[in-house]
């Protein structure tokens, strides 16, 4: 043992305070020279515990052979181990203030992890790495606000893609910035947001049961080999979103799970610090270690890895004491609500302190109740987050597509309803991973009728999303309208694609990518009442939807019209704000999505015939099952919105 001070006073002071922000500087294991001898430190945060010991490649696994030292009452263990290593395994050794030692625990820190189902920390260095992304960090701002087109390509990354003759194997780092990166830029996404990173120990938790929130999967590479990725997104223009998993963790021996041989991470009353659902522990929101913790890995995956989001996990079971817990299995505030003041007060904190180091990142909120200002800024009362995914609109626009178009008249606002409440937030539309497993089928699976009917309900769907108020997000496979289930042990079904009908479904997504990204009405205003404007919304009998998308002043407007039932319609006449040509820029019905073919031969010129309480109008033909848009081409509108 080295006797040594790593953590330094001021260190200290920050750390008991729960304001270190660059907490993995200090804590975890770094390779270091100290006295001119080559070796690594080891610091751990393990308050109230008699002893610390480090084991590892270093000593030969032995458990008393290198004791780390305490660091005042600050609850920090600490040492330096000469010859300790890049690439070496270790585990620390807890005995609790009771004089138990408690199953050998991977570095709550650590950077690195063997590959599962071992379970041992890995030393890694995190300096040196040669960024070559700072054209895009500049350039990242712009591309992340809410006015600009984000659509978003969501991965599970050991299942995008496997080496079948190769033991059925998932793609390295590598493989995934030369593979994954070009096809979601062909496609035409601007963002890919994998399922979370952070090293977590069962593959059927798709790892949101994370244990290493500091260590990116080995299952794909070291931890240099996940900045390679990320760089190879970056020179690609597409950013790149993280799931984070701050809610709850896994009850795994070697995890956090009373790591001194008590509650030190989670509460001790199982009331607050158990999960029914997921059999996961909870964090103690209100301990200033446990939140700072938890900041400070936020702002470790921006600053050491570049990433552009976090999408935060399972926010309402934070918000909410109650949540899933039937009465008396809760415990109340301070004020006797369901509220978890804590929680709400950690997740302002975590936005103030990631918009506060660099604005051009963004944080997306999975938030499935009315929680008011979850994408306000904290100034104003609100949780800070950028956006919020709209769950709402998910389940009503879903629940209504999988009707026979002979009720859904009877189910008419569902798919309006979102529109209510459309600009309370700025919403992602998602169509993510869990609306394609346990036994929801796939997207196209959920459609009804025949096999031609299924894809044409599904490109009008998918239409009707694009053209809808909101960033856009997709699963993995969705794209190309995977028939079955995903399943994580598998790879999509890229069979499929030799089959025209979903080629034909792949392209439209892509040509939809491409509308949305240069069409400034489809996405300046996503977040503003005025961006929007119902041309005809209580057509229940036809099933026929009809609005305009508006953008500032340069932007010409969009007329957005879908029809819902097998049935076309020809000579339907549309009310426009201003004359013009019409010019069908989508038009789901086309060839080359292997749909029927039917259109408005490029275009319609408006006519001096009053409809839906506009002057002018165009007649147009409305093929079955299809969503059609036009942008005026020729005039500037009459009714220019400002």
């Amino acid at each position: 043992m080295t006797d040594i001070r790593i953590v330094k006073e001021q260190d200290a002071y920050y750390i008991s305070e729960g304001t270190h922000n660059r907490l993995w500087e200090v804590l975890g294991a770094h390779p270091a020279s100290v006295d001119g001898t080559a070796g690594t430190t080891f610091a751990v945060w393990a308050p109230a515990a008699r002893g610390v010991a480090v084991a590892g490649d270093f000593n030969d696994w032995h458990e008393s052979a290198t004791q780390l030292v305490t660091h005042g009452s600050t609850g920090i263990w600490e040492t330096f181990v000469p010859g300790a290593h890049e690439g070496q395994r270790y585990k620390f050794i807890v005995t609790s203030s009771t004089g138990e030692v408690q199953p050998w625990k991977a570095d709550p820190m650590g950077f690195g992890s063997e590959h599962p189902p071992e379970q041992a920390s890995v030393i890694r260095e995190l300096g040196g790495y040669g960024w070559k992304d700072a054209k895009w960090l500049t350039a990242r701002a712009a591309r992340q606000k809410v006015d600009a087109p984000i659509s978003i390509y969501e991965v599970h990354l050991p299942s995008w893609r496997r080496r079948p003759d190769e033991g059925n194997r998932a793609l390295s780092y590598k493989e995934l910035g030369e593979e994954l990166v070009p096809y979601v830029k062909d496609l035409g996404f601007t963002h890919i947001e994998t399922l979370p990173v952070s090293e977590y120990p069962f593959d059927g938790s798709w790892g949101y049961q994370p244990v290493g929130l500091f260590a990116p999967t080995i299952r794909h590479g070291t931890l240099n080999e996940f900045r390679d990725f990320v760089e190879a997104c970056h020179a690609a223009d597409i950013g790149l979103i993280l799931d984070w998993v701050p809610g709850h963790f896994p009850t795994d021996p070697h995890g956090l799970g009373k790591f001194t041989g008590n509650a030190v991470y989670e509460h001790a009353d199982p009331r607050e610090g158990y999960h029914p659902d997921w059999n996961t522990l909870i964090y103690n929101y209100g301990r200033t270690e446990v939140v700072n913790f938890l900041i400070a890995n936020a702002l470790y995956w921006f600053k050491e890895h570049h990433v552009d989001g976090l999408r935060v996990d399972a926010v309402a079971s934070m918000l909410y004491r109650d949540y899933s817990r039937r009465a008396g299995e809760w415990v109340p505030n301070v004020h006797g609500g369901r509220e978890n003041l804590e929680a709400i007060q950690f997740l302002k904190r975590m936005n103030e302190a990631v918009y506060g180091e660099d604005s051009s990142i963004m944080t997306i909120a999975e938030e499935s109740t009315a929680w008011p200002g979850v994408s306000r800024p904290t100034s104003k009362g609100g949780l800070g987050f950028g956006y919020k995914w709209n769950m709402g609109w998910m389940h009503d626009t879903l629940e209504y597509m999988k009707l026979d178009p002979i009720y859904r008249r009877h189910e008419h606002h569902k798919m309006t309803f979102g529109l209510h409440y459309a600009f309370s937030e700025n919403f992602v539309l998602p169509l993510s991973h869990d609306e394609v497993v346990h036994g929801k089928k796939s997207i196209l699976g959920r459609m009804p009728g025949n096999e031609w009917e299924k894809f044409a309900n599904l490109r009008a769907y998918y239409a009707y999303m694009w053209a809808h108020p909101g960033k856009k997000l997709l699963f993995m496979g969705c794209e190309f309208a995977q028939e079955i289930e995903w399943n994580h042990d598998g790879e999509l079904a890229w069979g499929s694609l030799m089959d025209q009908k979903h080629q034909g479904v792949q392209t439209l997504v892509r040509d939809l990518n491409t509308l949305y990204r240069e069409t400034p009405a489809l996405h300046q205003w996503d977040a503003r009442p005025e961006g929007f404007e119902w041309i005809e919304g209580d057509n229940r009998d036809e099933s026929v939807y009809a609005w305009l998308r508006w953008g500032d002043k340069d932007a010409a407007p969009v007329l957005c019209v879908f029809n819902f039932t097998p049935i076309e319609r020809r000579d339907k006449r549309i009310g426009v704000p201003a004359p013009g040509m019409w010019r069908e820029i989508m038009n789901t019905d086309a060839d080359s999505y292997a749909g029927g073919g039917r259109g408005n031969l490029g275009g319609k010129q408006s006519e001096p015939i009053s409809s839906h309480g506009r002057d002018d109008s165009i007649e147009i033909t409305l093929p079955p099952l299809s969503g059609l848009m036009f942008e005026l081409s020729v005039q500037r509108p009459r009714t220019q919105r400002t």
